[in-house]
């Protein structure tokens, strides 16, 4: 049994038509052989952002024919942006327990999401058992400060989410990255929690604890960009995101990213993009319509089938 998901949208991330439009969902996902979750979930076009998956009791299988595979308790798999999914209970094994977290990354996460061990957009790392506590508890925390309803609870559930990316990579005996330095990182996070603001590098410099002058030197050093630019591109990477995801106003997609000026916001997102963020929006609706359709005339021709 599988369910291709379809075009509608309901609440439940369990289910096939949830739409996933947030920077992070995560959750457990129980399924026993013949229950109500127990069927394969096939994304032929994979999704806008990335899945971790760690299976913590019996067996999945991931993909098809040959390129198949089985996970087992332990096994921690990244699946990469648009890479097809279709996974569900092995069928060999009674159940199939996994969490996972599905996220939109910052930006400055891109060496911290190229796996040594991928093949066909899947990263795959296998745990110890005292890793698999521990990587276990650090999913469960996510879950439950996302759910929280704390203020900043998004935030502070990415906070997360980037410990056990960085925990990943430090233990991956593949692995040769090296690790930023956790003022940049500070930096990378203070910045992007203040987006919306005029925020100087004395300010951030002051909140690492070092002189402007040698944040600016480490920041260029380790990101290959000075940190004002680097805030101008997150800028525009949230304001895609929002554009995308929600249908507010140009002008409040504008104020929430930091410019008040909805023409200079439009100016700045041309410049960065190639067209003008009405143009944009409109565009991935036109995108998103059209996979909608092709996905429903699939869904209609396997019934047929």
């Amino acid at each position: 049994m599988y369910h291709r998901e379809p075009p509608s949208e309901q609440q439940n991330p369990l289910l096939p038509g949830y739409a996933f439009n947030a920077w992070l969902v995560a959750g457990l996902t129980p399924i026993n052989a013949n229950d109500a979750l127990d069927f394969f979930i096939d994304r032929p076009h994979g999704m806008k952002g990335y899945i971790l998956n760690l299976t913590i009791k019996g067996q999945g299988r991931v993909f098809d024919g040959e390129s198949a595979f089985d996970c087992e308790p332990g096994d921690l798999l990244l699946f990469q942006p648009k890479t097809p999914h279709y996974y569900g209970r092995a069928p060999d094994s009674p159940c199939w327990f996994h969490r996972w977290v599905y996220f939109r990354p910052r930006a400055y996460w891109t060496d911290w999401l190229q796996w040594q061990d991928e093949s066909q957009g899947v990263g795959r790392l296998h745990l110890s058992e005292a890793q698999r506590a521990e990587f276990d508890r650090l999913f469960a925390s996510i879950e439950q400060t996302h759910n929280s309803g704390r203020r900043f609870a998004e935030e502070l559930a990415m906070n997360l989410l980037e410990r056990l990316l960085l925990r990943a990579v430090e233990e991956d005996p593949r692995s040769h990255q090296q690790i930023r330095d956790p003022r940049v990182i500070e930096a990378c996070q203070y910045v992007t929690n203040h987006l919306a603001g005029e925020v100087k590098i004395e300010e951030v410099a002051r909140h690492v604890c070092l002189s402007p002058s040698r944040l600016a030197h480490l920041f260029r050093e380790q990101m290959g960009i000075n940190l004002l630019r680097w805030r101008e591109d997150q800028r525009v990477i949230r304001a895609k995101l929002l554009l995308q995801t929600t249908q507010e106003p140009i002008a409040s997609v504008g104020r929430e990213v930091g410019y008040d000026d909805q023409l200079y916001f439009s100016r700045v997102f041309r410049k960065r993009v190639g067209v003008s963020p009405s143009d944009f929006r409109r565009r991935s609706q036109d995108a998103q319509d059209a996979l909608v359709a092709h996905e429903s005339w699939q869904s209609a021709r396997s019934a047929i089938s």
